[in-house]
């Protein structure tokens, strides 16, 4: 066990804090968060708001790839595993023909200013896959000359076929899935893959000339203790990756059903997940990273921490980014786009998806207008999960609202003033480092529709 917690607080009063803070919350990659989705945004809804967008705007694009040539225990997200390509080339046809049924709704030929594979695995998809998949969105859209293509990678199922190819589509920047290299922890999640596969990937980049490399790494997974996530903290660090992301692991069985694969009892609790967080994450420091809101790391000169530094870093589904496009459309299954009137989702289900393109319909199946309050909330939640610091009358004053009204807000975070989760100072709150891994639950007070017994949400720690 890590032998001095990082923050210097005993471990009684970290628990203290533990059992009074470590509710559910929302992890606010948006507001209103999927929560809050109906299907009154429907197709028609949708097709009103991509007529209504500035053509002079450059947009982002998003494509969702639900394969995997394994199910990880842990996952969260929408994805299944096949052992044939048919599905996937099949998917992907599919995935073509939905680009050109949203297409005629756009206000005239857009330009793209990013492009993100989400998964699932997007290096599912073969070379001929990714060449049909390319030729359609630069077909639609005009890609900017510096536009980031970035993907979601699979160090097992990578090659080095895959990356040339990717690259010669564009990619700059790509996120390998390491989670943990405990071969303990990698048998409770049915996911192996050793050092030596994962550094010859990075390399494979690097030779390709992906200019970012992003490694995602996982806390609070089954039989991880602070030991063995160090030793992969330290591993992956000497790879020198530009990005690293530290997620909590989110249990929430009721939710993915194979997740009840692992062990409850393999857990650890909120306190050694703690440990495990700022134990990396003070080693990461140590090498040089700059920490990044609540779960990333990068080095100095890279666009995310140069972003933090002048106050323009975002968030969205992807996590912490540099993206400032006004729209993002999203493709495929699941997929989630983002307009100035709200938020659109195309049906989860792989089939009910397949089915609605195959008949020639957009596969919209709910979303959310934005209304001028969630405007509101949405960019103090957004500075305190970026910044951690946000000036209220600031935000107020841009919004037109007075600053009563987050009296009940700023009452409520008295409590955690005095526990030094945060500092008021006037009308700024600033969290503090212990607070940090708690800033889901800080926003929360300013969540209009948040409902602490909802149980719909991962932990807070």
């Amino acid at each position: 066990m890590y032998a001095a917690h990082p923050l210097e607080v005993s471990r009684p009063d970290l628990m203290a804090l533990v059992d009074k803070y470590d509710g559910r919350a929302p992890r606010y990659t948006s507001y209103p968060t999927a929560v809050q989705f109906k299907p009154e945004v429907d197709a028609g809804v949708y097709r009103q708001w991509l007529a209504a967008l500035n053509p002079a705007e450059p947009v982002s694009l998003y494509a969702h790839i639900p394969f995997c040539s394994r199910l990880c225990w842990f996952c969260g997200c929408s994805t299944r595993a096949v052992n044939r390509h048919e599905p996937v080339s099949e998917y992907v046809a599919l995935l073509v023909k939905e680009i050109g049924l949203m297409t005629p709704s756009l206000p005239g030929r857009l330009k793209a200013k990013a492009m993100h594979l989400g998964g699932g695995t997007p290096n599912m998809m073969s070379p001929a896959d990714m060449d049909l998949l390319f030729a359609a969105l630069r077909g639609a859209f005009d890609f900017d000359a510096n536009a980031e293509v970035a993907a979601e990678l699979d160090p097992a199922s990578l090659t080095q076929e895959w990356v040339r190819e990717a690259a010669s589509h564009g990619l700059n920047r790509a996120s390998l899935g390491v989670q943990s290299l405990s071969p303990q922890v990698q048998a409770a999640v049915n996911r192996r893959e050793s050092y030596e596969e994962v550094a010859r990937c990075v390399g494979w980049l690097r030779e390709a000339g992906v200019g970012s490399v992003n490694i995602d790494l996982m806390y609070g997974l089954p039989h991880q203790t602070t030991t063995n996530m160090l030793e992969t903290v330290e591993r992956v660090a000497s790879l020198r990756p530009e990005r690293l992301a530290l997620f909590g692991y989110a249990h929430v069985p009721w939710m993915k059903a194979h997740q009840q694969l692992i062990e409850d009892a393999a857990l650890p609790g909120p306190i050694d997940r703690l440990d495990q967080s700022e134990a990396a994450a003070d080693h990461l420091i140590s090498q040089g990273y700059v920490r990044i809101g609540l779960d990333h790391f990068a080095l100095p000169d890279d666009e995310l921490a140069v972003a933090l530094a002048e106050g323009r870093l975002h968030r969205n589904f992807q996590g912490y980014t540099t993206d400032d496009a006004g729209a993002l459309l999203g493709f495929g299954a699941s997929a989630i786009g983002v307009l100035p009137q709200g938020y659109v989702q195309n049906t989860a289900q792989e089939l009910a998806w397949r089915a609605a393109v195959g008949k020639g319909e957009l596969p919209t199946a709910r979303g959310v207008a934005v209304t001028a309050d969630d405007r509101f909330r949405g960019e103090i939640i957004e500075r305190l999960m970026c910044d951690l610091r946000v000036d209220l009358a600031a935000v107020c004053a841009r919004h037109g609202r007075p600053l009563s009204d987050l009296a009940g807000a700023r009452a409520r975070l008295a409590d955690f003033a005095k526990d030094d989760l945060v500092r008021l100072d006037g009308a700024v709150v600033q969290v503090t480092e212990l607070g940090r891994l708690l800033v889901r639950s800080v926003c929360a007070e300013f969540d209009a529709y948040f409902a602490p017994e909802g149980g719909r949400h991962s932990k807070a720690i």
